[in-house]
């Protein structure tokens, strides 16, 4: 049977691979000179706690150690199909795929770039871990995850002006007129490889972003087959709001799911983002 391997980023805990009978590798962060395997030494409120007392926070892939305890055990009768978050969001893609190549039974290990991270990603590690149990070759199982990393968006809706300040993802300048202004930008993930952001728009309150962000969905196919993912970062009532939103724009998905982000993606959104992603399901 293939064996199923993934990162935090899949919004599966490594405590979740255990009790479902897959493999996950916290990424990691660093924050106030201290690193941390999210999910396991550290969660999104305490991580926030520390950057609202002025610091700034880094992410970084995997431990090799992780990923060498579970390629190691790769067989022709037992691969393993590592399904990383998206190449160029993190470096995990390209660590993963040097590491297969330093292992003696390499031809045995599958390494994956799902293209995404979060509501995405977790739906092709449960599709992926649901083939496998049923029988499935790992060369069918990723003609599936090849649909859903073509059919998904992701809609990122940044909140914490002052954190993109002193990241440098914002001049003071336009932080200061953002905040004044109460104006929300909404951004996108690219259509060509998935590795940047690009801006939809501006939007004048939370409500408003949500329409314009959720707007971008039936150029992408949307439909009744479609599951809908919403995510905060340690802003519960607004990623409620976004789910609230969905529903009303789009009653006749398949599934609408809320969760909270990583500290690894609250280092990339800002605290207090929340975003929301569109994705097919042809297997679940």
């Amino acid at each position: 049977m293939v064996r199923i391997f993934t990162d935090t980023s899949s919004m599966f805990t490594p405590e979740d691979g255990r009790k479902m009978g897959f493999d996950v590798a916290p990424l990691t962060v660093t924050i106030a000179g201290k690193t941390y395997r999210e999910r396991e030494e550290i969660e999104t409120k305490e991580f926030i706690d520390i950057i609202n007392e002025g610091n700034i926070p880094t992410s970084s892939q995997p431990a090799p150690a992780d990923l060498i305890e579970v390629y190691e055990k790769a067989t022709a009768e037992n691969p393993v199909l590592h399904i990383t978050i998206a190449d160029g969001l993190s470096g995990a893609y390209k660590s993963a795929c040097g590491v297969r190549e330093s292992m003696d039974n390499k031809e045995h290990i599958y390494v994956y770039n799902s293209q995404s991270l979060c509501g995405p990603q977790w739906i092709m590690v449960k599709s992926a871990l649901k083939m496998a149990n049923e029988g499935a070759t790992v060369e069918e199982i990723i003609k599936v995850l090849d649909i859903i990393r073509l059919g998904h968006k992701s809609i990122l809706i940044p909140m914490d002006f002052g954190y993109l300040r002193r990241g440098g993802r914002l001049s003071p300048t336009a932080a200061a007129v953002g905040s004044l202004l109460k104006m929300v930008p909404v951004m996108s993930q690219r259509d060509d490889d998935g590795t940047q952001l690009t801006k939809v728009g501006l939007a004048r309150g939370v409500k408003k972003a949500c329409e314009m962000g959720l707007g971008v969905f039936p150029k992408y196919g949307i439909n009744e087959e479609s599951i809908v993912i919403c995510a905060h970062s340690g802003n519960p009532e607004q990623g409620q709001l976004m789910l609230e939103t969905a529903k009303a724009m789009y009653p006749n998905c398949r599934e609408y799911h809320l969760f909270e982000l990583t500290p690894a993606f609250t280092v990339q959104g800002g605290p207090k983002c929340i975003t929301v992603q569109m994705c097919p399901s042809p297997v679940l």
